[in-house]
């Protein structure tokens, strides 16, 4: 079996010496290749993708997007846990240690997901416009280590702290769902769970599915008294409720902002938009899973 590597050396958690340790843990003749800089993940996942049975990718949530970005979905991706928070491998069951999901990929069992798409980018697990792609953009603004590493999750805590504290927790309407409603900003979820905070779940909404359309939740208003509530129904993945559009399995949803807010996909930042398309794409691509997801 020809399969590739394909490695983000300044990934959180990715060594020299874990990059020999996973190819151990991988069927023999794997070829691998490191990236240097941005969208050089998508190049080598474009260019390689019709010369072998699989690609594997070691890195984070940024560089799994790049690959989903690059492949027309001809062979079946492992995501292999490499960033400080890897939603997506974990997201397919494969867990948080990088040899044990090289195993899991090793054994062969793959499945078929559908992603998201939004304003022609794909991504696998989340994007969202305004409350959560301001908090990556303030993370991304804190710079990177000497080796090139993001900060961790106790930069996210601090960063939505001081974001809160400078809004004085006030989120008003901002934007407008179309056929749903104005909302102050929206999260869409391509599966269960949103997004981790450490090992901490962020469901956003237990109805989201690799399987089915998009999800979306996003509050009307948001004011220093609602933000508990909030954040707990976000911890353990809401339902419809007064003042929260909830849709789900959607197809396309169109969002539209009173001013330029900012957009992320899969933990990326993509900058300011007016307005964002948001748009399933049912099975897209296949991908190694334990074996035990459904």
């Amino acid at each position: 079996m020809r399969a590739l590597l394909i490695v983000n050396p300044r990934a959180s958690n990715v060594s020299e010496e874990l990059i020999e340790r996973v190819l151990a843990e991988l069927p023999a003749g794997v070829d691998v290749v490191r990236t240097g800089g941005p969208g050089e993940a998508s190049e080598h996942a474009r260019e390689r993708e019709g010369a072998v049975d699989a690609i594997h990718v070691l890195g984070g949530d940024g560089t799994y997007n790049e690959v989903l970005n690059g492949v027309a979905g001809r062979v079946p991706l492992g995501f292999l846990p490499g960033g400080g928070t890897s939603v997506l491998p974990r997201a397919l069951g494969l867990g948080r240690d990088p040899l044990a999901a090289a195993r899991l990929v090793a054994r062969g069992a793959t499945r078929r997901i559908g992603l998201g798409r939004v304003n022609g980018r794909r991504f696998g697990f989340n994007a969202g416009i305004g409350f959560d792609a301001e908090l990556v953009r303030r993370i991304d603004d804190r710079g990177r280590s000497e080796d090139g590493r993001r900060p961790g999750d106790a930069a996210f805590v601090r960063a939505a702290v001081g974001m809160l504290a400078g809004r004085r927790g006030r989120f008003p309407p901002s934007l407008e769902i179309e056929g749903a409603g104005r909302a102050a900003f929206a999260l869409v979820a391509n599966c269960d769970p949103y997004t981790y905070a450490g090992r901490l779940p962020i469901r956003g909404s237990r109805g989201a599915s690799f399987d089915l359309g998009l999800d979306v939740v996003a509050p009307v208003s948001v004011g220093p008294l609602g933000i508990p509530r909030l954040l707990f129904e976000l911890r353990r993945g809401t339902a419809g409720r007064s003042g929260l559009t909830v849709l789900h399995d959607a197809e396309r949803v169109v969002v539209r902002c009173d001013t330029p807010m900012p957009l992320q996909v899969d933990g990326e930042d993509l900058g300011d938009v007016e307005a964002a398309v948001f748009e399933a794409e049912p099975r897209a691509v296949d991908v190694f899973v334990s074996g035990r997801a459904g």
